[in-house]
């Protein structure tokens, strides 16, 4: 759809699809840019802020536990204020916090600050998410939610290398600066371009919590929160091995980072083109393909051409996220904001569950291509999860 397409909607109001997509992707970029970045900059703020490396692994926890506290309580509590102005708000208190983080003077402060930046990453890209569905038919909606993510998968392509390439240049803490220039920039996009819509009077705190009642909602979470845990298996402890297992210079790491990108993007393009269609299949599909990509994983560790396309092939499973956000649309009823937000809950929960299975095979002495077969373990329980959610929704279906 050309950037300059409109749409009239029943109220007459005539909105700039491509546009607005446009600017929600911005605020994803933004996202992206922070969460993976910092974790390429945490020799550079720890040297800074006088602490070694594990201990600054812990404003990486923060900011993941912002994200999960903050999805469902801001979509719980923001329940009765308007879509547009709730995504301005959120990235005006994203931006805020990043630029606060940039000007950290301890590691507590810095602590603080991270917790704050992740407050407002989820609701962000579920009511992003929301808003992009519904300006598109409803057969488009994954191809929607797709645009908004393809900021995130962007970020791992452009904005953490220029990030990174920022911090080591001039310091780290104007790595944090471009973001926050990014963030007040989508609010300022969203403000000029989002339709203005008028807050739901029927929503409720009580009924966002509604969403908590519904068997799939649960079911899709637990898609998320374990399938997508074995990509972050691998991505989590991918320097370590190919500096040890595949043994290739530090300069080159980069490289296959980018690699990485390139394949959850390609991934975001792909799969909506079928879950507008088949939403379920693509999902198995997705999942079976992580497994084995994850599974051919230490085969390909030996040679750094297999490992290139290895790793490739394993972010394309990252189009997971997209195809999931729709079928949150799907099964949560009325509750759409805080299903929608909780969707990155639950990958934020994959974040920790991957690295920290991966960790315990590691240390059991498994050697560090051993997380390709822990991730391809997780992806095989996401699968699972999904064929009872299939079954379930079959049976409830089933009288009808």
């Amino acid at each position: 759809m050309d950037a300059s397409t409109t749409i009239d909607r029943p109220s007459g109001a005539v909105r700039h699809v491509g546009l607005t997509h446009l600017a929600l992707s911005v605020g994803g970029f933004a996202i992206g840019t922070t969460e993976f970045a910092t974790m390429s900059l945490v020799p550079d703020f720890a040297r800074d802020l006088g602490i070694d490396a594990p201990t600054a692994g812990h404003v990486i926890s923060a900011y993941a536990l912002g994200v999960v506290v903050g999805a469902p309580t801001i979509a719980v509590l923001a329940a009765k204020l308007s879509r547009r102005t709730l995504l301005i708000g959120l990235m005006t208190i994203f931006a805020l916090a990043n630029a606060l983080s940039g000007l950290a003077p301890s590691y507590h402060w810095m602590l603080l600050f991270r917790f704050l930046s992740g407050l407002p990453h989820g609701a962000y890209f579920g009511i992003a998410s929301l808003v992009a569905a519904s300006l598109v038919p409803r057969e488009h909606r994954t191809k929607a939610v797709a645009r908004v993510l393809l900021g995130l998968t962007v970020a791992t392509i452009a904005g953490v290398p220029l990030a990174n390439w920022l911090g080591q240049g001039v310091g780290w803490r104007w790595a944090f600066g471009l973001v926050a220039l990014l963030a007040a920039l989508t609010a300022a996009l969203v403000a000029v371009f989002a339709p203005r819509d008028a807050p739901d009077h029927r929503a409720s705190p009580l009924r966002e919590l509604g969403a908590l009642k519904r068997g799939q909602v649960w079911l899709t979470l637990g898609i998320g929160a374990i399938g997508f845990g074995g990509m972050f298996a691998v991505y989590t402890y991918l320097a370590d091995t190919l500096l040890a297992v595949t043994r290739v210079s530090p300069s080159l790491i980069p490289i296959a980072l980018m690699v990485f990108g390139i394949g959850m993007t390609a991934g975001n393009l792909i799969a909506p083109r079928f879950a507008d269609r088949a939403l379920l299949p693509t999902a198995a599909v997705i999942l079976l393909w992580s497994a084995a990509a994850l599974a051919l994983y230490p085969l390909a560790a030996g040679n750094w051409w297999a490992m290139l396309a290895d790793i490739g092939a394993i972010g394309i499973g990252g189009a997971l996220g997209t195809v999931l956000q729709t079928r949150l649309m799907d099964v949560a009823g009325d509750a759409q904001a805080l299903a929608a937000a909780l969707n990155h809950s639950a990958f934020n929960t994959a974040n920790a569950l991957g690295p920290w299975l991966g960790g315990l095979a590691i240390a059991a002495g498994l050697g560090w291509t051993s997380t390709g077969w822990v991730g391809c373990g997780l992806a095989l329980g996401g699968l699972a999860i999904l064929l009872v959610s299939a079954m379930v929704g079959r049976r409830t279906t089933a009288p009808a």
